[in-house]
């Protein structure tokens, strides 16, 4: 948290729209502060995603910077990876304006690779992700730094996959050479290793 004094989110996406640094929590201001190698993960996700999107001839993209706005309350989050459904754009009150979400049915896939901040990946995000509808949330834990109610014990690198069943996310867990199975790009072959390698040199 980086000051005391709360904003309202009109107010950060006004100032802070534009800047990757911030995303609203609560009306706080939450610095980002990415390392090179989340930096590297999360860009490998999203070049897979690309080839995917290819591949299945969807009407999907990735905005290269984008706030999801959670409606009635004084939250803003800025996803590391985002995947967008363009044919539901039109629906979005804010978007000819700003990059801004505020429809879960706008979203198909969202990505949150942890750093520090690891209880907001894992918590608060896994609970308003499902409340906003958003089908698919993935959490790259690349470094294995998540609790281990989250991750298990001993910890190690894990990506969760939450896939949305009614209201509430089904999480899948995997690890190593695992091949990840995802819901929106079913043909995605790519294995949890693949993705923590990419934070190498």
């Amino acid at each position: 948290m980086v000051q005391s004094t709360l904003i309202t989110v009109d107010e950060f996406i006004s100032q802070y729209c534009d800047s990757d640094r911030y995303e609203l929590i609560d009306g706080e201001l939450v610095k980002m502060e990415p390392t090179g190698p989340h930096e590297q993960v999360a860009a490998f996700i999203g070049r897979k995603f690309n080839v995917a999107i290819d591949r299945q001839d969807v009407n999907y993209f990735i905005p290269h910077r984008c706030l999801i706005k959670l409606l009635g309350t004084e939250t803003a989050f800025r996803p590391d990876v985002i995947v967008l459904d363009k044919a539901r754009l039109a629906n979005e009150p804010l978007w000819q304006q700003e990059p801004v979400i505020t429809l879960g049915t706008s979203i198909k896939l969202v990505v949150e690779v942890v750093s520090t901040n690891w209880q907001n990946d894992y918590a608060r995000k896994v609970e308003d992700y499902a409340v906003l509808g958003v089908p698919e949330y993935w959490i790259v834990d690349y470094l294995g730094v998540g609790g281990r109610e989250y991750i298990g014990k001993p910890k190690q690198p894990t990506i969760t996959i939450c896939t949305l069943s009614a209201d509430e996310y089904q999480k899948q867990l995997f690890r190593s050479h695992d091949l990840l199975v995802s819901s929106v790009f079913p043909d995605l072959q790519l294995m949890a290793q693949d993705i923590f390698d990419a934070a190498q040199l």
